[in-house]
């Protein structure tokens, strides 16, 4: 999607300052007994799906304010993920979501192809109407007390089985924002057995190379009670529902304060950890760019996987997505800042002295423990994420070839513009 003479011309910039950095990094990890390249290398093959829904500009319940160049239809977005992978070389795949990116199952696969993507898991809508559906979500869907509206939620989901069937995706998330907004406005023991019954409905459909993903939220838009509020409803739906069935953590979906870093290793020790909605936020769901707010959260949840990726935990394959809102920031360049953020979370977790840490953590070492989990996020891994991209073929530096490119002002010409929207996050 960008010419690749200016990549090539943006890297000509930069590449011997990389050498010299990399070259300097690599001395200092020697002396901490660690290979600069056996980093490289897992950076390398390390990705993080892009959310079609991505690259639109977001909104608020109050607002929303388009940019130029918003994407017309899944084809356009594919375009945009497309250029976020040929800069970062970090989002090999991407992830639907039905009704909004329904089209000709072969035409997506051609649109992917063409870029040389792939598309990861399939996400279901029953927490909104669509315009030609026959039962309203208003007062829930999978757990609703009509048996209709159930139903046709259950087979949404198995729509958006067989879509993703016919474009190779592996996985299906559900997320459902059902709940109650006063006290006494639903059972809470039926609605969530209504839950369980329509989500084992679902998984029966499931090919056998599938994973089923389940979400859970907090709050919104139920702001009284939700009915998977919680990692733990979330893990008793996983192991109630099959083998193939695991928890999905979005860090913007918990209490203020959680320790999101414990809830990853208890997934892991019991084998439901599915993956994660990568984001930051500073009050509550706030979908904000991965490692903007809280970048050592960021980095902790990635000791926990980077520790279950080395002691080989069991059913350990956790799937990474980006599921971001971008209200003020051209939705690319965001995207492309929080894929790479993501793998400087895990290339940093990759530096922690496993040895140490276990010795320290025996001997009730609390400052040295901690200490030394501070003195590899601290550590510049700039230069090996610059030099992934180099090596692979993407850019040095993705936001600067990105502006050069003019890229967005090309999209603009090509794509009208759209008026202002009212609220509602899109």
């Amino acid at each position: 999607m960008i010419d690749g003479d200016v990549v090539a011309k943006e890297n000509e910039l930069r590449a011997k300052n990389l050498q010299s950095d990399f070259n300097a990094l690599g001395e200092q990890l020697g002396r901490r007994g660690i290979d600069i390249n056996a980093i490289l290398a897992k950076v390398e093959a390390f990705g993080v799906a892009i959310p079609s829904w991505g690259v639109g500009t977001g909104g608020t319940r109050f607002a929303r304010f388009p940019g130029e160049g918003e994407p017309r239809d899944v084809f356009d977005k594919i375009e945009d993920c497309a250029v976020i992978q040929q800069l970062t070389q970090a989002t090999p795949t991407v992830s639907l979501h039905i009704p909004w990116d329904k089209a000709d199952p072969q035409r997506l696969k051609q649109a992917a192809a063409r870029f040389g993507l792939r598309f990861d898991a399939m996400n279901s809508n029953t927490f909104s109407d669509a315009a030609d559906q026959s039962h309203s979500y208003k007062f829930g869907s999978l757990s609703s007390a009509d048996a209709a509206t159930r139903r046709q939620a259950i087979e949404h989901n198995i729509e958006c089985i067989e879509i993703g069937k016919e474009i190779g995706s592996k996985a299906l998330t559900i997320w459902i924002g059902d709940g109650s907004n006063f006290p006494g406005q639903v059972n809470f023991g039926k609605s969530f057995e209504r839950y369980l019954d329509a989500v084992r409905s679902i998984y029966e459909e499931l090919p056998d190379d599938w994973r089923l993903f389940t979400e859970h939220k907090m709050y919104e838009p139920a702001f009284y009670s939700t009915v998977v509020q919680d990692w733990g409803t979330n893990y008793i739906i996983a192991k109630e529902t099959g083998d193939r069935a695991f928890c999905l953590v979005d860090l913007g979906h918990h209490a203020p304060n959680v320790n999101i870093e414990m809830i990853v290793s208890r997934l892991i020790q019991f084998g439901k950890l599915g993956g994660f909605h990568f984001n930051d936020s500073k009050y509550g769901d706030d979908d904000l760019d991965a490692g903007s707010i809280d970048p050592y959260r960021l980095f902790l949840v990635f000791n926990e996987l980077v520790d279950a990726e080395l002691s080989g935990a069991k059913d350990f394959d956790p799937a990474h997505m980006l599921d971001q809102s971008h209200n003020v920031t051209d939705p690319i360049e965001s995207l492309m800042m929080s894929a790479i953020e993501v793998q400087r979370a895990y290339a940093t977790a990759l530096l922690v002295d496993r040895k140490a840490l276990a010795g320290y953590q025996e001997s009730n070492d609390a400052l040295m423990a901690t200490q030394t989990l501070k003195t590899a996020f601290r550590t510049d891994v700039e230069p090996i994420l610059a030099m992934a991209r180099q090596k692979t073929g993407g850019a040095i530096d993705p936001v600067a070839t990105y502006r050069a490119s003019f890229y967005r002002k090309k999209v603009a010409a090509e794509r009208p513009a759209v008026a202002s929207g009212g609220g509602g996050i899109v």
